[in-house]
């Protein structure tokens, strides 16, 4: 089950559940299209896996499984 992080872990931007602008690469780290593009070239900073558009979780699912509310930021 995906975690749906809250947050680009770049700009600390908030990325609700239902954002389309959130990017996951298969370990979940997640950042804004924006610092996709622009910083990443659509390549995680952190394992070199391709960032692709997180799916979106129905809202009726949320409930059953709600997305995370720990905000991951890296240092960098």
């Amino acid at each position: 089950m995906l975690e749906l992080r809250p947050n680009c872990e770049r700009c600390d931007c908030d990325l609700p559940a239902a954002s389309r602008q959130a990017r996951i690469c298969s370990y979940e780290c997640t950042f804004c299209a924006d610092c996709s593009a622009t910083y990443f070239n659509h390549l995680c900073p952190n394992c070199g896996g391709e960032l692709v558009a997180r799916p979106i979780r129905p809202p009726h699912r949320l409930k059953l499984h709600p997305a995370s509310t720990l905000r991951v930021v890296a240092k960098r």
